[in-house]
């Protein structure tokens, strides 16, 4: 078992919230963490945009067992 960063990557909010990607793990949190600033980017304030499409992205920590066929990013 090794120890990775699990992206988690959200659209919506409150009871509209759908998770829409948790399969992407990452050996390093700053790695991880740039993704998750990425992917919840948007060229709009929250105040005009539709609460469906507010994204929230972040990592958690996770054992991850090796050999299992889980692609781990560097």
């Amino acid at each position: 078992m090794i120890h990775a960063f699990l992206l988690m990557v959200y659209l919506g909010i409150g009871d509209d919230r759908r998770l829409i990607s948790g399969d992407m793990y990452f050996r390093d949190i700053r790695t991880c963490n740039f993704f998750a600033k990425e992917l919840s980017k948007r060229y709009s304030t929250y105040a005009v945009m539709d609460k469906r499409d507010r994204a929230t992205a972040y990592c958690v920590p996770k054992y991850v067992k090796e050999g299992a066929g889980i692609e781990i990013y560097d």
